[in-house]
């Protein structure tokens, strides 16, 4: 269920992140970026760990 939550929320973040930068520019959304990045790289994390 938290791994469900957190991808949908990486992609939301990333979607944000698109708008934004089409908006204001790369500068601005940057950590944006940043967060979702972060987010998937967890989900890869707790995905591979529950599969050992």
């Amino acid at each position: 269920m938290l791994n469900t939550i957190i991808l949908t929320l990486s992609a939301g973040l990333f979607i944000i992140a698109v708008h934004q930068t089409m908006k204001f520019g790369l500068a601005y959304s940057y950590w944006i970026f940043m967060f979702s990045v972060v987010l998937l790289l967890w989900f890869n994390y707790r995905k591979r760990k529950n599969s050992d």
